[in-house]
C-alpha cells in the first residue's frame, strides 16, 4: 500500500492538512515519509458519532459474525506481513524477526478471541426459573449474561507496535465483546499503524460490519487523546504506557459527568526473588538466564526484570557473572529518542545514589542507543530509599542483597503492585515459603517459579495485570481471553418473554453453550 499519513474515520480517510510530525528512524534520527496528518476536531467527532451508531448494530451481531470479522482482520494482517517487516524496523529499531514474530502474536490473539466468541459460553449465561408456588413468596424468572459496554478508546503502545497497538489485545478483546473501537495511533510508528488499520477496515467492509465499528486517528500532543476520553460516546479506555500518561487518563475519566473505566497498564519492575538453593553451582547459569531476560528487546518489555532480591552470603558469583556478561554486552537501538533519554536519566539517577554500587554499564552517547547496566545495594538501603523502587525502562537492573528470611519478607512487603514476581529456588524451599508466596500473590498478577517474566504466553489462563501502579485495575488482564471481561457488563432480565430474550438465555439453548441453570452448570 501507499502510505498517506491520514486517519481512518470509519470507512473513509481523513482529509486534514495539519501535520503532527513524522516517524523518526531511532537508529539514525532520519525523518521518514510521509508526514502524519492530525485528525481534525470534526473528524474526531465524526469517528465518535460513527462508533456510537455502529454500537447499536454491532452489539447485536452473533458470536459467529464477530468471529468472522476477527479472523478476517488476522488474515488481512497475514497478507501484509512482508510490508510490516519492511516498515517496522525503520520506525521502531526492532529487527525484522521481531516484526514477524509480533505479527504472529497479533494474529493469534485475534483468532483466539474469534474462537472464544464463536463458542459463546464466555457470556456467563445464568438462568433462575420462576417458582410461582414458592412460600412464603413466589420466585420470579431471572436471567443474566454479559453484554458489551459501548465504544472503547484504545491508546496504542510504543514498545509493542503490533500486539499492543492498532489491532492488538485491547482492540481484539473490545471487538470480541461487541464494542466498536476508536484507536489513538502512537506517534512513533504511524506507518505500521496505517498498514494495520487498513487491514482492519477492509475486514469490517468484507464481513458486513457497520461503518464506525473501527476508526484510527492520528494526533500530536494530548489534544486528540483527551478528546477521546472526555467524549460521552466512549464508555471505556484501554491504555499501555507510562504511569504519568495512564494516571492522567484515569483522572480525566474520573472527572467526566459519567465516569468511565480506564484499563491502563503502566509501571512495573517485576522483582525476582533468589533463594539460597538457586545459587552455588547454579549461580553462573542463573546469571546467564537473567542477562538474557534483562536485555531481550533492549529491555523494553513491561515484564523486564528490573529488580533482584538475592542472599548476601551467596550473591558474589551470581553478581560477578551478571556483571561480566553486562560489561561484554552491546548497546541496542531503543524505540524512540524519548524512551532512550528517559533510560539515560534513570541510569544517572542510580549513579547518583551514594549507597548504590555500579557493577557494570555499557555506556553510549550514540543516537537512540541504550546499553545494559547492573547496580547493587543492600536491603537496608532499599527499604529506606523510595527512589530505588522507580522503574528504569530499559536493560538495567538493581541487585538487592538480603541477610535473613525476615529481611526478605520485609523487602517483598515493601514493593508496589507489579505485573510479575518470580522466585528461584528448590521445590523444598516452596514448602516453607508460604508467607512469602502469600505476600507476592498480593503484589503481582503473575507468579513465576524458576523462570523469568519476559515472554508472555497468549492463552486463556494468562494474567497480564496487577495491583496499582502496574495497572489501574488489578482485577483485570490485558492479555489472554479474560481480557474480554473489561469491556462487558452484566445485565439481568426479569420475567421476560422468550422471544424478547437474547438467544443465550432462551430455554432451547440453540447456541449449545454452557450455562448455569438453577445453580447447575452445563449445556442445558
Amino acid at each position: 500500500m501507499s502510505l498517506t499519513g491520514q486517519s481512518f474515520i470509519g470507512f473513509s480517510r481523513g482529509a486534514g492538512s495539519e501535520t503532527c510530525g513524522s516517524a523518526i528512524n531511532p537508529a539514525t534520527g532520519e525523518a521518514l515519509t510521509p508526514n502524519t496528518i492530525a485528525a481534525t476536531d470534526a473528524e474526531v467527532q465524526q469517528a465518535l458519532e460513527l462508533a456510537a451508531s455502529a454500537f447499536q448494530v454491532y452489539r447485536e451481531k452473533s458470536g459467529a459474525e464477530k468471529a468472522a470479522f476477527l479472523r478476517a482482520i488476522a488474515d488481512n494482517i497475514e497478507a501484509v506481513v512482508d510490508t510490516i517487516a519492511e516498515r517496522g524496523p525503520q520506525e521502531t529499531g526492532l529487527p525484522e524477526a521481531r516484526m514477524r514474530g509480533e505479527s504472529g502474536r497479533t494474529m493469534g490473539q485475534l483468532r483466539m478471541f474469534a474462537a472464544l466468541v464463536e463458542e459463546g459460553s464466555w457470556v456467563d449465561a445464568r438462568i433462575e426459573n420462576a417458582q410461582p408456588d414458592r412460600q412464603p413468596l413466589p420466585k420470579v424468572d431471572l436471567r443474566s449474561m454479559l453484554r458489551p459496554l459501548g465504544p472503547v478508546a484504545v491508546f496504542a503502545a510504543s514498545n509493542f507496535p503490533l500486539a499492543f497497538s492498532v489491532a492488538g489485545g485491547d482492540t481484539a478483546s473490545a471487538l470480541a465483546a461487541g464494542c466498536p473501537v476508536v484507536v489513538k495511533a502512537h506517534s512513533s510508528h504511524p506507518g505500521l499503524s496505517e498498514i494495520v488499520a487498513e487491514a482492519v477496515v477492509k475486514a469490517a467492509q468484507d464481513t458486513g460490519m457497520p461503518e464506525g465499528v473501527f476508526s484510527m486517528v492520528f494526533g500530536g500532543g494530548r489534544t486528540v487523546g483527551q478528546a477521546l476520553v472526555k467524549a460521552p460516546q466512549i464508555k471505556a479506555v484501554g491504555f499501555t504506557g507510562s504511569l504519568a500518561g495512564g494516571r492522567a487518563l484515569m483522572d480525566i475519566a474520573a472527572q467526566r459527568e459519567e465516569p468511565i473505566p480506564v484499563y491502563a497498564e503502566m509501571s512495573a519492575i517485576n522483582p525476582v526473588v533468589v533463594l539460597n538453593s538457586a545459587l552455588g553451582e547454579s549461580s553462573e547459569a542463573l546469571a546467564e538466564a537473567a542477562y538474557g531476560s534483562l536485555t531481550m528487546g533492549v529491555g523494553q518489555f513491561c515484564t523486564n526484570p528490573g529488580l533482584f532480591f538475592i542472599p548476601a552470603v551467596e550473591s558474589d558469583a551470581f553478581a560477578h557473572k551478571l556483571a561480566e556478561l553486562t560489561a561484554a554486552g552491546a548497546t541496542g537501538t531503543m524505540l524512540n529518542e524519548g524512551i532512550c533519554q528517559a533510560y539515560r536519566d534513570g541510569i544517572a539517577a542510580l549513579q547518583g545514589q551514594s549507597a548504590v554500587d555500579q557493577l557494570a554499564l555499557v555506556p553510549s552517547e550514540a543516537t537512540g542507543q541504550g546499553g545494559p547496566a547492573v547496580f547493587r545495594t543492600t536491603a537496608a538501603e532499599f527499604l529506606k530509599n523510595e527512589a530505588l523502587t522507580n522503574e528504569v525502562f530499559g536493560p538495567a537492573t538493581l541487585l538487592v542483597t538480603y541477610h535473613s528470611e525476615a529481611e526478605l519478607l520485609e523487602l517483598c512487603r515493601s514493593i508496589e503492585g507489579q505485573l510479575t514476581a518470580s522466585v528461584h529456588g528448590s521445590a523444598e524451599d516452596f514448602e516453607g515459603a508460604g508467607e512469602m508466596i502469600q505476600i507476592l500473590e498480593q503484589k503481582a498478577g503473575r507468579l513465576i517459579f524458576n523462570g523469568f517474566p519476559t515472554g508472555v504466553e497468549v492463552c486463556h489462563s494468562m494474567v497480564h495485570g496487577g495491583p496499582f501502579p502496574s495497572t489501574s485495575d488489578g482485577r483485570s488482564t490485558s492479555v489472554g481471553s479474560m481480557a474480554i471481561f473489561r469491556f462487558a457488563r452484566a445485565v439481568s432480565y426479569q420475567s421476560f418473554p422468550q422471544a424478547a430474550l437474547p438467544a443465550e438465555l432462551r430455554d432451547d439453548n440453540t447456541l449449545d453453550i454452557f450455562r448455569m441453570v438453577d445453580g447447575v452448570q452445563g449445556k442445558h
